[in-house]
């Protein structure tokens, strides 16, 4: 995304929205895994996984790498949002998703809104982030309705986070598990 969609700045009433952002500046790497993995799971998100507890302080210890949960009501985690400006002019939007059960509910479009509204800080000319074959299969169709649009494509070979014991076994059941 090369700029910022149209509208993104209006401000609008939000409505009843159940759920609200929280900044996590000093967040533990065993809390960011908990809920990387509760969000990431069924995906097979696993690029943070194997890093120690030293690199992944490093990277979410960053000033300039913007961390926040998602809540409910009850203050209970249920989404993450990850931006990450460490290149000088860009955000990406490393980490985006709910965890099951809050999806399907109009909680994407809310949290991409708002990451939007964030990533699209003064100085930036660029947003992107990345997806994947594991992926939702509605993840593209709902980055480009938001005005992101392809530009690359490339074939990443990595070991299966199942089989690495990163991940039960029974993880993500829609992604064929190969030995």
């Amino acid at each position: 995304m090369l700029v910022p969609p149209e509208g993104l700045r209006r401000l609008t009433p939000e409505g009843d929205v159940p759920v609200q952002l929280v900044r996590w500046k000093d967040c533990t790497p065993e809390k960011y895994r908990t809920l990387y993995k509760r969000v990431g799971r069924p995906w097979l998100w696993w690029s943070r996984l194997p890093l120690n507890d030293a690199q992944l302080a490093e990277v979410i210890g960053d000033p300039r790498v913007h961390l926040f949960a998602v809540v409910d009501r009850t203050r209970v985690e249920v989404g993450i949002l990850e931006l990450d400006f460490r290149v000088a002019g860009e955000c990406e939007i490393a980490f985006f998703g709910l965890i099951p059960g809050a999806t399907g509910k109009g909680l994407g479009q809310w949290l991409m809104r708002k990451a939007l509204q964030m990533a699209w800080a003064p100085g930036i000319s660029r947003v992107w982030l990345h997806s994947c074959t594991t992926d939702d299969p509605r993840a593209v169709p709902f980055y480009m309705a938001r005005g992101f649009v392809p530009f690359a494509r490339f074939v990443e070979v990595y070991h299966d986070p199942r089989l690495c014991d990163l991940y039960p076994e029974d993880s993500a059941p829609q992604i064929a598990l190969i030995r």
